[in-house]
């Protein structure tokens, strides 16, 4: 067994012990005392502490003490009825407190129950009701706050465990505190009855059973009541003070005492002002003079002492301010202020309270479940989202960046709702006129009164956080490919690495490095192909870097491997899909006007051959957008990648598959064929 432990055990089963067995007069004295002493340690460390949870288990303490405090208390009554002695030291509390005189004593007494049953265990019972009230009210806004910094990348997932678990030791610290303060109210109470019956009960069994005359009995059981309640109240005082420190504690980075001095004697003028008043009332009212001045000069000479630190200080402060500044104009220091971050929601002022967790906002919350659906759709783990206001932007203007530059923007009305035709509507509905930032769609701003009717004539409405939430979802899945860095794709590897040792150390370094796989997986996200299935993609790696390290070719080949995502992700089961094809006959002029290089393939088609395949793409497109269907085009696997190319700055949302990334069960429907 610890010693701890052994100590804990006894402190605990003592008391229990001697609520049954009479306590020896030496034995009684020895607890007293270390009872006292007990009881001052307590105080001290609460006074010192930086936090109150540095003492959380104070609530147990308080049991403790208390119960120890009370067997103390029946072992002395006894001794006190049985022999009329209880001990030197309580003895020795109803003489020398009491100086010899009875009433004395007995006034000395009273006042210190009063300031502890009245004015401290009062106070400290209605602050621990009200701390704890307040904390388990602030949980969840706490909680949200971690959650946000998590977010935005001011902490990392073992500050936001360590704060979260703060969170719950407060919660449970102050809501024990508010019932354990009832111990120190009771122990009073209780304190108070004991003297009651030990003089009463004293002076009963003096006078019948003993024969002396009241006088005496009055004398002797009087001195050994007021020590027995001075011996308990003293450190049941200590306590209580202990608690109501605890509970009003505010400061949360030094202890009580350095808070109090630097707060008290921190203003000069305050120390000369309190310094002249003592001088005059030293000169001019009957007032002792010389200890007047003496405290006149005291407090003069330490607000001289203050100002001149405060001199000192600010001394010191400008030269590390000019110190600072010549360190920021060194040109190696300005290293410090190139890193960008990845991606940037910057807002205006009139924005700010969709964002403030205090103030209702949920746009953080948002912002998580952004990652985590891009996480799942594109298995691509993006940045952390760095959102901060812009004064420089309109109150109501956003701004998203992409790695410093401005990609896209919108502006919205706080106290508005945006309602838009899904194109069947009929019933228009008044508002103002404005355009989805993120497709771009016509819309109107209706207000909240209108939003249900806007519901019912079949209008889709948003509010204005999943707006935000939606343009910045468009804006991340459509610059992911370029988000997407080595060191992201190193711990995707490292992932995959630890179910799967053979397929990594096979393919890399022997047969790709880091940057060519990132080239393979950012030209699957640039057409928004999922990167989820990394050993699918590992293993077609594997496979065909022996023939070739085109990262392009390889690209091709990853895309057959995953046709199966491919057209579940574009072709719905059980359902024609209608498709556009293209003329073999603008595939084989497209073959041949490709040209190798050892920096890769390029195409070298005519300017006006290429501007009329771009022109018939666009007349399918809009055929098939006509017909409410996304314009999607299938060509042979040789050709895809160089139709791809051909169209991508045209047409970005265009889809353009080959047959090899078809599953076998995809039924379609050719409805037109590019062609010149």
């Amino acid at each position: 067994m610890k010693r701890q432990d052994l100590f804990l055990g006894l402190y605990i089963l003592v008391p229990v012990v001697f609520l049954i067995v009479p306590i020896p007069a030496l034995l009684l004295d020895i607890l007293i005392l270390f009872n006292i002493s007990v009881a001052m340690i307590v105080l001290f460390n609460a006074l010192f502490s930086t936090e109150a949870i540095n003492m959380s288990s104070f609530p147990t303490l308080l049991l403790l003490t208390t119960l120890f405090r009370m067997s103390l208390n029946v072992g002395s009554t006894r001794n006190i009825l049985l022999r009329g002695y209880a001990g030197n030291v309580v003895e020795t509390f109803g003489q020398f407190v009491g100086g010899g005189n009875l009433i004395v004593g007995i006034i000395i007494f009273l006042i210190l129950v009063i300031i502890q049953f009245i004015v401290i265990n009062k106070g400290s019972e209605r602050v621990s009701e009200v701390t704890a009230r307040f904390t388990l009210d602030a949980m969840p806004g706490k909680q949200m706050a971690i959650d946000a910094d998590l977010n935005t990348g001011a902490i990392n997932d073992e500050q936001a465990k360590e704060r979260r678990d703060k969170i719950q030791s407060e919660s449970a610290f102050f809501g024990a505190m508010d019932g354990a303060t009832k111990y120190v109210k009771g122990d009073a109470t209780a304190g108070l009855i004991i003297t009651v019956i030990n003089f009463v009960g004293g002076l009963a069994l003096g006078v019948i059973m003993q024969g002396l005359e009241i006088t005496d009995a009055i004398s002797k059981y009087t001195i050994l009541t007021i020590g027995d309640g001075l011996v308990s109240q003293i450190p049941s005082l200590l306590i209580s003070l202990s608690t109501g420190i605890l509970v009003t504690k505010a400061s949360k980075n030094a202890d009580i005492g350095n808070v109090l001095i630097k707060e008290l004697f921190s203003i000069p003028k305050v120390l000369y002002i309190v310094g002249g008043a003592m001088a005059f009332l030293g000169i001019a009212t009957p007032l002792s003079t010389l200890l007047c001045l003496i405290y006149a000069v005291l407090f003069i000479a330490a607000g001289r002492a203050i100002e001149s630190a405060i001199e000192e200080s600010e001394i010191e402060e400008e030269v590390e301010e000019e110190e600072t500044a010549e360190e920021i104009r060194r040109p190696e220091n300005v290293v410090s202020l190139l890193q960008v971050d990845p991606i940037e929601l910057e807002f205006g002022y009139g924005i700010i309270p969709l964002a403030d967790v205090n103030q209702g906002g949920d746009l953080l919350d948002r912002v998580v479940m952004i990652r985590r659906q891009i996480a799942l759709e594109l298995g691509c783990v993006v940045p952390m989202i760095r959102l901060r206001d812009n004064i420089q932007l309109n109150p109501n203007q956003y701004l998203i960046k992409i790695k410093g530059v401005p990609i896209s923007e919108g502006e919205i009305l706080f106290d508005h709702y945006m309602a838009m035709n899904p194109g069947y509507v009929e019933e228009e509905i008044t508002g103002i006129p404005t355009f989805e930032p993120s497709f771009h769609l016509p819309a109107i701003w209706i207000t909240e009164s209108q939003r249900e009717r806007a519901e019912s004539l079949g209008y889709t409405v948003v509010d204005p956080p999943s707006i935000i939430a939606t343009h910045l979802t468009e804006v991340v899945r459509n610059n992911i490919d370029s988000l997407l860095t080595r060191q992201d794709v190193q711990n995707l590897i490292n992932n995959v690495q630890e179910a799967n040792t053979t397929l990594i150390s096979e393919l890399v370094p022997k047969l790709l490095t880091v940057g060519e796989i990132q080239k393979v997986l950012q030209n699957l996200l640039r057409e928004g192909i999922s990167i989820r299935d990394l050993i699918t993609i590992f293993e077609t790696l594997a496979d065909n870097a022996t023939t070739t390290r085109d990262t392009d070719v390889l690209t091709e080949y990853v895309r057959q491997s995953l046709k199966r995502a491919i057209s579940n992700k574009y072709f719905p089961s059980n359902e024609m899909t209608s498709v556009v094809t293209l003329d073999p006959k603008i595939e084989q002029e497209i073959m041949g006007s490709v040209k190798q290089t050892e920096q890769g393939a390029y195409i070298n088609l005519a300017p006006e051959k290429m501007q009329d395949i771009l022109n018939s793409v666009k007349d399918e497109v809009d055929k098939m957008e006509e017909l409410g269907k996304n314009p999607i085009i299938v060509t042979s696997p040789i050709v895809r990648m160089y139709f791809k190319k051909i169209t991508s700055e045209q047409f970005r949302d265009l889809t353009v598959i080959s047959y090899n990334e078809i599953a076998p069960d995809v039924e379609l429907q050719s409805i037109g064929m590019v062609t010149v």
